[in-house]
């Protein structure tokens, strides 16, 4: 949200920039004349345009109504050119037919062949339409009708895209000693856990067919599902250990899974009690304790997250909704982010996560990169012992273009994750609020500053502002389509969503409800009041949010974990200048609500 420098208030801005914008230019058709594209008489024959057909074959059923959208558009496309050229005879130089109207046109079909081939590989193997050969077009120069492109779309078969999937082969796991009685149903967990994750490694081979590079499988699938069953394997031997001497049951060599032939039906481990014994106990949707963290802790409970399809899953791959607070600005409220507030989220409000948003500018990093960056560690070390999950907040405001703060986001994050490299609770929000800028330049960004979080934290969630002060560019007239259209690629990233539910509601419910689909959100700040970050709650409004929300597993955190003068602020004037931050009775209207809403379900300002 837009902040004035005091820190107080936040707001979406209005600036209404459209992604692409193309002048008109009046009266247009033209004719080859010599050797060049340009003008001809008023009584010369009008060309029209001759492009060549693009053939498409399957069309996965989720994605037919966006290919066809844009095999029309290649129509439409077609038309325009021809319009142009009818009302353009007698303009420009020797080239204003390939510089106003073929060049332009080409463009235009390249980047609708290129959407046509992302549709289609959401949902199978991403074709190659030859975009670059087919989207130049020449001149029938006689005139006459332009050939159509065919907007009819086979139909996807089925079966052969089910052949086509491959499935997980995994070794099978024996325990060939004795199990104590005492420890007999923490093995029969575990063995039926080994099931659950190759039942959720071959719904992801079929889910996520065509998406990712060369290594998605690799990476996305099989390396996560050695690492979960490498634990697996250890807890079992731990367990049996407790009473009993504890075995080695080869846990480095039983964990890597390879992949099955296609036709293959999918195997199933036979992980078993004994030589010849199998588990029948029920799967088990727990992920491994992470021993490091409270018990009890959201991090003790959920251990290292990833993003499975649309949504954020925890280390047994289920999906969970995270549900917590932002910070405001840490310098501007540089008291309330501390030891005991954090201790109050977690074991009062029995929130998820912090949200540490740390200001480039407007006194912030930029300032003072050491002692900023210093403050945001000992913050994470913080949240971390109490067992908290932390999304680390680079805070781009103003400028809106993140490529701005490209250095220093390199900077910061390569010595954030250092910090943290063995930890398994940390987010990356690498660009706030993106505005007044394409989602080109802000993926451009993303593609430069996720390789740095990469290299230390190359298992964690990292979370892409969107276009539009992170309204997924409704802010701007636009929506999700061109983040689905031209995706970040690397694995466990997610997209951010802002709202404030005063001035935000069902209009933007709807996008929101309908890109949740498609693409994994995270809400990472949202607000009771308008988008000014003050005046009256509406709690009506952030109800309907936050079901919509909870109905699909989106994480969310509430701004800000203040105690300002704004009714955003979750704490009384004054009561950061103390130690207690528990309990209803430090808490404004919207603290009371968010904490009533995360204890209850129900959220209550009273």
């Amino acid at each position: 949200m837009y902040r004035s420098r005091s820190g107080s208030g936040s707001t979406f801005g209005r600036l209404k920039m459209r992604r692409w914008q193309i002048g008109a230019v009046a009266g247009v058709a033209v004719v080859v004349v010599g050797v060049g594209l340009g003008v001809a008489s008023a009584d010369a024959a009008v060309p029209t345009v001759n492009c060549p057909p693009v053939a498409v074959n399957a069309v996965p059923a989720q994605q037919q109504a966006d290919v066809q959208r844009n095999l029309e558009l290649l129509n439409t496309q077609i038309n325009e050119a021809n319009q142009r050229l009818r009302t353009t005879v007698g303009q420009g130089g020797a080239n204003f037919i390939q510089n106003a109207i073929l060049g332009p046109l080409k463009d235009k079909r390249f980047a609708t062949i290129n959407r046509i081939e992302t549709a289609i590989g959401r949902n199978a193997a991403k074709p190659d339409l030859n975009a670059e050969g087919l989207s130049a077009c020449t001149l029938n120069q006689g005139g006459g009708t332009s050939q159509q492109q065919n907007t009819a779309l086979p139909s996807a078969d089925a079966s052969a895209a089910a052949a086509a999937v491959p499935t997980v082969s995994c070794p099978d796991v024996k325990i060939g000693v004795a199990i104590p009685a005492q420890q007999q149903a923490d093995v029969d967990r575990n063995l039926a856990l080994l099931k659950t994750q190759i039942a959720e490694a071959n719904e992801r081979l079929r889910t996520t067919v065509g998406q990712g590079g060369a290594n998605f499988i690799q990476n996305a699938i099989l390396g996560p599902l050695k690492d979960k069953r490498f634990a697996t394997i250890n807890r079992i031997e731990t367990a049996i250990g407790r009473n009993a001497a504890k075995p080695d049951l080869n846990a480095e060599g039983l964990s890597a899974c390879t992949l099955a032939s296609a036709a293959a039906p999918a195997p199933s481990d036979s992980a078993s009690a004994t030589p010849t014994e199998e588990a029948t106990v029920a799967p088990s949707a727990t992920a491994a304790p992470d021993e490091d963290s409270p018990t009890g802790s959201p991090v003790a409970v959920n251990g290292q997250l990833s993003v499975c399809g649309v949504n954020l899953c925890n280390a047994a791959g289920k999906a969970i909704q995270l549900r917590g607070m932002s910070s405001h600005g840490l310098q501007f409220f540089p008291n309330c982010v501390n030891a005991n507030s954090l201790d109050a989220l977690r074991n009062d409000w029995k929130a998820d996560f912090i949200r540490l948003s740390m200001y480039v500018q407007e006194g912030g990093l930029e300032t003072d990169p050491t002692g900023f960056t210093n403050k945001v560690n000992g913050l994470v070390d913080n949240a971390t012992e109490l067992g908290l999950y932390v999304v680390v907040d680079f805070h781009i405001l103003t400028p809106g273009d993140p490529n701005f703060n490209l250095g220093l986001a390199k900077t910061f994050f390569q010595n954030v994750t250092a910090k943290h490299a063995n930890n398994n609770n940390v987010l990356y929000e690498i660009a706030n609020e993106p505005n007044g800028v394409s989602w080109d330049a802000i993926k451009t960004y993303a593609d430069q500053v996720i390789p740095v979080i990469r290299k230390n934290a190359p298992d964690s969630v990292v979370l892409v502002g969107t276009r539009g002060f992170s309204s997924l560019g409704l802010t701007d007239g636009s929506d999700e389509k061109e983040i689905l259209a031209d995706p970040v690629d690397f694995k466990n990233v997610m997209y951010t969503f802002h709202f404030y539910a005063a001035s935000h509601g069902a209009d933007r419910r709807a996008v929101v409800a309908r890109a949740a689909k498609e693409l994994p959100l995270f809400v990472s700040e949202f607000g009771t009041q308008t988008f000014t970050g003050d005046g009256t709650n509406d709690f009506t409004s952030t109800t309907a949010w936050l079901d919509l929300l909870k109905a699909n597993k989106i994480s969310y955190g509430m701004w800000s974990l203040s105690d300002g003068r704004e009714t955003n602020s979750a704490f009384k004037q004054g009561t950061c200048a103390g130690t207690s931050f528990a309990g209803a009775g430090v808490l404004t209207e919207a603290g009371r609500y968010l904490r009533s809403r995360i204890l209850t379900g129900v959220g209550n300002p009273n």
